[in-house]
């Protein structure tokens, strides 16, 4: 049966479906040619008798795999269409390029075949409907997914072949580049771009954690070069970076890389292939333990680092992780004062200790352990629950003396360090000033090149060439700021002083500028683990402490226990004498009482207005509340109540001793208190009453003296007032006058 006897007027009467594809977007940017024959199957669906107008192409899947549906839009359409039965015949350049496996194929025929669709290649047209064209389509898409199956292991045999040998070129990290000779890797011929993975490495053998590697680039203010092409060349093909600001991804990926090592890798991750939440069939690639890499070939090229010290950091990266449960040693170091977090163990279960903080400002470190966390009695049980004051200050003692003979060496280095630690920074942004002064006299010369007539480019040029300059001289700025801030160097004076703390560790090890997080460190460098046993077998108890070293080392400790303190209580004539003043003053006013007193706290202390809110607390007194309702009068100080009479304090004082004024004193040190009444207030006038006599002409009057006359106006019998303005002020008496006269 020729082509024109399969097609039939009801598949003319449906359209046809030319689909493209190609596996690659590099074949359909070369292979341009295969394209144009694959769009021309149009003019043969037209010889086979379907309307132009009725002719459809689905070009979706330019440049995508058919080795399976994932990603196919085009295929997925082609098959939506075909089972719908709105396709009469799918014209195929050859069928490998609908489908490279089995899966989709007889899918496609099944749907092709139900719905009395054609398919066509440039071999001739096919029914899936009939059992020889439905044999030799089945064989047809076996040979493609096995034609495809050998490419792909050919073509992976002489990559894995190549890599065996490190000469496959993969893409390099920023900071390598490829040489001319065959698996030929070099650093990057910019200074500035090898200088700042060298620095970066550099900082990271002194600070031992990636983040503070990233905040000291920002703090630095120093970018990360950004290489686009992985393929760059020592040639200079493809070596231009951008510089951008630095992120923790990219400081991590630079200490982690071993390409940075000088290692060859082949291998490092796997594609996983995995049905994603919408139902398609999605692939990614997810890296393997380094057991499983396919190629690793160390000492390749020259790194920056050698690969021993490129595995100890990835130890310390490994360690800065969360705490892991019952594992002494992990965990990154953190801030709290406690030495031995993530060192102490458990004597009694193996645990690791737990650390908790107590005191009013919780900067007391403590240890416990919970151990299985049984219940008894309806309580929790612990094996150990100690303060970590003593056993920190143990367990340093025992560094330091193992660390001694070794001081002095550390001191001369720290001395280097102090001098050479600002330099790494210097010279990157020396060398990213020599970087933007390249880039203002390149963009220079393009500008002068340029025809002056061309103003279109000329602009851009010049706007180019601004933005360089401009960049040029905040990079100088900053680097005269730097220059200028940069430590001076050590005297002899001063190396002569850190050469001689190597004979005092206790003094470095105690220094202000010596942070809890540096002591854990270096802690960690020595021990192992140091697991805590509680021993109650008196009074106080004591701690035993067995610290293992690195290396296998042990050493034993006992710290002894803290007794019990004896119980201290304020006395209780004080504590009632606080209740008693509570009532009439504030806390501030009955410590100086107390203090005038003479008493004492419990703990022998002057008494202060927060202490004795402390007595009031733990016994139950209220504080001081003034009464609105005074029934007579309001009680005011001395100095209070002058300035409400008008008068000066001293005078009220007085006053008050001979009897003029009465005071409230409720017990001895007490202030003075008067109650403002009335009457109070009426003896205390302006101007004298018409006929009452100052106090000397009182006492010529009734003869007596001035002792006599105040003890009879205190008894009432006879009546003064107190006159605090004019030239004549002080006490005026009413004398009586005489009804018997003696003549």
């Amino acid at each position: 049966m020729t082509e024109f006897g399969k097609v039939t007027g009801s598949q003319l009467r449906r359209g046809a479906v030319v689909y493209l594809r190609q596996s690659t977007l590099a074949q359909v940017e070369r292979n341009r040619e295969s394209t144009a024959r694959q769009y021309d199957l149009v003019e043969r669906a037209v010889a086979l008798g379907w309307p132009r107008a009725r002719v459809g192409v689905i070009d979706a899947d330019l440049g995508v795999s058919g080795a399976s549906t994932a990603g196919r839009s085009g295929f997925a359409e082609l098959t939506r269409q075909v089972a719908l039965g709105d396709v009469g015949i799918v014209l195929a350049l050859e069928v490998s390029r609908l489908a490279r496996n089995n899966a989709d194929w007889y899918r496609l025929l099944d749907l092709a075949g139900m719905t009395d669709t054609l398919i066509a290649d440039a071999d001739g047209v096919y029914h899936p409907g009939m059992f020889n064209d439905r044999m030799l389509l089945g064989l047809k898409g076996t040979m493609s997914e096995a034609e495809l199956h050998t490419l792909r292991a050919r073509l992976n045999g002489g990559i894995r072949n190549k890599a065996a040998r490190g000469e496959l070129r993969r893409p390099l990290p920023v900071g390598l580049v490829w040489a001319d000779g065959p698996g030929e890797i070099r650093r990057h011929p910019d200074e500035a771009v090898s200088g700042v993975i060298s620095a970066i490495f550099r900082r990271f053998g002194e600070v031992g954690s990636v983040r503070k590697v990233w905040l000291w680039l920002r703090e630095e203010n120093l970018k990360l070069p950004l290489q686009r092409n992985g393929y760059a060349t020592a040639a200079g093909q493809g070596t231009e970076v951008a510089w951008v600001e630095p992120t923790y991804h990219a400081v991590h990926t630079i200490l982690t890389h071993p390409a940075y090592a000088g290692a060859y890798v082949y291998g490092r991750t796997r594609k996983h292939t995995y049905v994603g939440q919408d139902g398609t069939v999605r692939t990614r690639h997810k890296a393997v333990p380094r057991g499983e890499w396919e190629v690793l070939i160390r000492d390749h090229h020259e790194g920056y680092l050698d690969w021993d010290t490129y595995e100890t950091n990835l130890v310390k990266i490994g360690k800065n992780i969360r705490p892991e449960a019952h594992q002494p040693g992990t965990g990154a170091v953190r801030e709290g004062c406690a030495l031995l977090q993530g060192l102490a163990t458990c004597g009694t279960c193996g645990r690791k200790l737990t650390v908790f903080y107590q005191g009013p400002t919780k900067a007391t470190p403590g240890y416990y352990c919970q151990g299985p966390a049984t219940i008894v009695d309806g309580r929790g049980t612990r094996h150990l629950h100690i303060g970590g004051v003593a056993l920190d200050t143990a367990i340093a003692d025992a560094f330091l003396t193992a660390l001694a003979p070794e001081a002095l060496t550390a001191c001369l280095t720290a001395a280097e360090h102090l001098e050479n630690t600002h330099d790494s920074a210097l010279d990157q942004h020396r060398r990213q000033v020599e970087h933007a002064r390249y880039q203002a006299s390149r963009a220079e010369r393009r500008y002068q090149a340029v025809d002056p007539d061309n103003r279109l480019v000329a602009r851009g040029l010049e706007t180019a060439w601004e933005k360089a300059l401009t960049e040029l001289a905040a990079a100088e700025a900053d680097l005269a700021r730097r220059e200028q801030t940069r430590p001076r160097a050590l005297t002899d004076t001063e190396r002569a002083d850190i050469r001689a703390l190597g004979g005092n560790l206790h003094q470095v090890w105690d220094a202000p500028t010596t942070t809890d997080r540096d002591r854990k460190q270096l802690l960690r460098t020595l021990i192992d683990d140091v697991k805590v046993t509680v021993v109650r077998d008196d009074d106080a108890g004591h701690t035993d402490l067995l610290i293992r070293w690195k290396g296998g080392a042990l050493t034993e400790l006992t710290v002894a226990g803290r007794r019990r303190q004896p119980t201290i209580r304020t006395d209780e004539d004080t504590i009632d004498l606080i209740r008693r003043l509570a009532v009439h003053y504030p806390d501030a006013k009955i410590a100086g009482i107390l203090n005038r007193q003479g008493r004492r706290t419990a703990r022998g202390l002057t008494f202060t207005a927060t202490r004795v809110q402390g007595v009031r607390f733990h016994h139950n007194i209220p504080c001081h509340q003034p009464d609105p309702d005074q029934p007579q009068g309001e009680l005011l100080t001395i100095a209070d109540a002058a300035k409400h009479l008008g008068i000066a304090a001293s005078t009220l004082h007085r006053w008050i001793n001979d009897g003029f004024v009465a005071g409230e004193q409720d017990t001895p040190g007490a202030p003075w208190r008067i109650r403002m009444t009335a009457d109070l207030r009426n003896l205390f006038v302006d101007d004298a009453p018409e006929g009452w006599l100052a106090m000397l002409e009182a006492t010529l009057a009734l003869g007596v003296s001035r002792q006599t006359v105040m003890q009879r106006v205190k008894r009432g019998e006879l009546k003064a007032v107190h006159v605090r303005t004019g030239r004549r002020k002080g006490l005026r008496i009413q004398v009586p006058t005489s009804t018997d006269p003696l003549f």
